[in-house]
């Protein structure tokens, strides 16, 4: 699957959102500060109770897009998502390379956020299909993926979890022989 480089980052910061560990009340400033890049420099990464449990409906939007099983579904979730996003793009080449980013460079962080997530993640239902976007396969794992591959064959969040899987059922094959 081939698209483009702001939009496919997009769409990983959406899916680290979701696979975020949120048992820690800071998690929201922690995952902010460790995407850096996808924000205005000197953006605040401070947030208010409040806006933690956004930034964690926001994850869990994202989640919801990836569990559904229908077409109608998946557009039900990505519009409540996007419905949370304030899409204001701008061109900017502050990297080296002319892109497009999708929230104001002066909004606060959670806005930036989310609006980020919710357009990156529609450009690729809307391009690619809604099938593309997944839960590992995996037992013990419930990581949301993109998949990328050529024919949609993805199951797997990772090749860690594909081996482990594959593993798994040689020894369960193993002890039934």
């Amino acid at each position: 699957m081939d698209y483009d480089t702001y939009g496919s980052t997009a769409v990983e910061l959406a899916i680290e959102l979701a696979n975020a560990e949120r048992d820690d009340p800071q998690w929201a400033g922690a995952f902010l500060s460790s995407h850096e890049e996808w924000f205005t420099p000197g953006t605040s990464f401070e947030l208010s109770a409040g806006e933690v449990q956004r930034a964690a409906a926001t994850a869990e939007l994202v989640r919801a897009v990836a569990l559904a099983e229908t077409q109608p579904d998946v557009l039900d979730r990505l519009n409540e998502l996007l419905a949370l996003a304030r899409p204001r793009p701008y061109a900017t080449d502050h990297d080296g390379e002319l892109h497009l980013h999708y929230a104001r460079p002066d909004s606060p962080a959670l806005e930036q956020l989310t609006t980020t997530v919710a357009m990156g993640l529609s450009q690729v239902v809307v391009q690619h299909g809604w099938q593309r976007l997944g839960v590992c396969a995996a037992e013990n794992c419930d990581d949301v993926y993109v998949d990328t591959s050529r024919n949609a064959s993805r199951r797997y969040c990772s090749n860690t979890c594909a081996s482990r899987s594959t593993v798994a059922a040689y020894r369960a094959r193993q002890k039934t022989d």
